[in-house]
């Protein structure tokens, strides 16, 4: 089957999964309560905002160059110096090279969008398998950003649902990816879904030569 788009509602006992073929299936878990709780339950649901999360194609790819540079920044100017920011956002992370790995092959992308707005993405990639993993059938997620505006209404939610649905569907079983030591907050998240440290690498931003968590998780 072919994976169009997905919409993910970002409320965890509320799940509206898979849109196959532009077909929607929705699930809906209710605990006790009867007729009031699932009220005030699909109440709650209605004041979230709504995330669309679909594959990005040529189209997207300047908006995705663009929300890439603004995250990494916003992320890690404070941690480094001037001269390396720069350096890492002039000659590795340019706005044309960030634009040519949309649709290029080995690739995919998930956008999502909160209200027409694109919120965040995600870029799924296949590539060599650290050593640790041997011949494992594995795809690296080597990115999910997401605007700072909108951390904690469940963009991330989507994109790493999404991501790992799309894993499985290409016949992966290890989903793996790369996280500075530093940065807590992406490690508490990766953490939370399940993902463990198997190893670890170099990352080069600017001259300063930093480490890399690598970590993964079966799905």
């Amino acid at each position: 089957m072919a994976l169009n788009t997905l919409f993910v509602a970002p409320n965890a006992r509320f799940t509206a999964r898979i849109i196959i073929n532009n077909r929607v299936s929705f699930g809906y878990a209710f605990n006790k309560g009867g007729r009031m709780a699932a009220l005030f339950f699909l109440m709650f649901v209605a004041m979230l905002p709504s995330i669309l999360v679909r594959l990005a194609d040529k189209n997207d790819a300047e908006a995705i160059a663009a929300i890439s540079r603004k995250t990494f920044y916003d992320t890690f100017a404070a941690h480094n110096t001037v001269d390396d920011m720069d350096r890492f956002l002039n000659v590795e992370f340019t706005t044309e090279r960030l634009m040519a790995e949309v649709g290029a092959e080995g690739n995919t992308f998930l956008v999502a969008f909160i209200e027409n707005e694109l919120a965040g993405y995600a870029r799924l990639r296949d590539a060599a398998n650290p050593p640790e993993l041997g011949d494992t059938p594995a795809i690296e997620l080597a990115r999910i950003y997401s605007l700072e505006k909108v951390i904690g209404k469940g963009v991330g939610k989507a994109l790493m649902q999404n991501s790992i649905e799309l894993a499985r569907q290409k016949g992966r079983k290890l989903l793996w990816l790369g996280v500075w030591e530093h940065n807590r907050r992406a490690i508490d998240f990766y953490t939370k879904w399940g993902f463990e440290k198997f190893s670890e690498h170099d990352f080069v931003l600017g001259n300063d030569v930093q480490r890399d968590w690598l970590m993964k998780k079966e799905v």
